[in-house]
């Protein structure tokens, strides 16, 4: 496993699993928690989950599945914006913490910007640092503006991730946001890296998986992986699925084939809003 350096300073791993999606149908739960400890097994220790997720299904699906293993495990649970209040973060963590059975989070994000003034926000977020209840904190789905408005506040610059949607078809952030988050060493998580499956079919990925012996799905995650200080979190709800997964680390895409997946998904001219899912 490669990993990105946080500005603390600690170590993340390059590739995890998604959990957006699980923890809401009980016929499926068992198939989520065996995905979810055959991803440990194979060295995807990034767990990525939310209390949105499932209404707190998601958490708890994960808090089986990581039950005796919590050392293996980087773990990344977000906060909603109505939560983000200064005494109201603490409690919606400690809520997650519940539901996960663990005793810390190893990065605790604000889902998206909301109301609630980002002071007050990281103000909760460092109590939950000195409780030992959180080891950092980050945004998700903050655009360069919010990220300029959030590093002007002292706890703001403590912030160690932005985690946002980024995948083939959906590259604005290459023009703005990912250049100032590697300008400031921090690094950023993207979801939904085969953008739900949609971006599969294209010809340009399916020649290009052709080359490496690949799936589709498993060229889209690594093209996600080639841009330096980025991270990868998809989802996997089978065994099978976790492997494709895990062998993307082993992938690595060419100048030619860089060029084509660029001609079929074209870079960014100019400066996208921030898309979301």
């Amino acid at each position: 496993m490669r990993h990105l350096r946080l500005p603390a300073g600690d170590a993340m791993p390059v590739l995890g699993q998604g959990t957006w999606g699980m923890g809401e149908r009980a016929a499926r739960r068992a198939d989520e928690i065996d995905a979810l400890r055959h991803g440990l097994d194979l060295g995807l220790g990034l767990i990525d989950t939310a209390e949105m997720y499932g209404s707190g299904g998601a958490e708890e699906v994960v808090g089986e599945a990581i039950a005796g293993r919590r050392d293996e495990v980087f773990l990344v649970s977000k906060v909603f914006p109505h939560n983000a209040g200064r005494r109201a973060a603490v409690e919606a963590c400690e809520r997650s913490l519940r539901r996960l059975g663990a005793d810390h989070l190893d990065l605790y994000l604000l889902h998206w910007r909301g109301g609630t003034p980002l002071e007050e926000t990281f103000e909760a977020f460092d109590q939950l640092r000195a409780d030992g209840k959180i080891r950092h904190f980050g945004v998700s789905n903050f655009d360069p503006d919010d990220m300029a408005e959030l590093f002007g506040t002292d706890l703001g610059r403590e912030c160690a991730t932005d985690q946002v949607l980024f995948n083939l078809t959906r590259r604005g952030v290459e023009w703005d946001l990912l250049p100032w988050c590697a300008q400031r060493e921090v690094p950023v998580m993207a979801y939904s890296p085969i953008e739900q499956g949609r971006l599969l079919g294209a010809p340009a990925l399916r020649e290009v998986a052709e080359r490496h012996s690949a799936t589709p799905a498993q060229i889209a995650v690594a093209w996600v992986l080639a841009h330096a200080g980025v991270c990868a979190i998809p989802k996997a709800a089978t065994r099978q699925h976790v492997a494709e997964n895990a062998a993307v680390l082993d992938i690595e895409l060419s100048d030619a084939d860089l060029a084509d997946l660029d001609a079929a998904f074209p870079a960014p001219s100019g400066p996208v809003p921030l898309e979301i899912l």
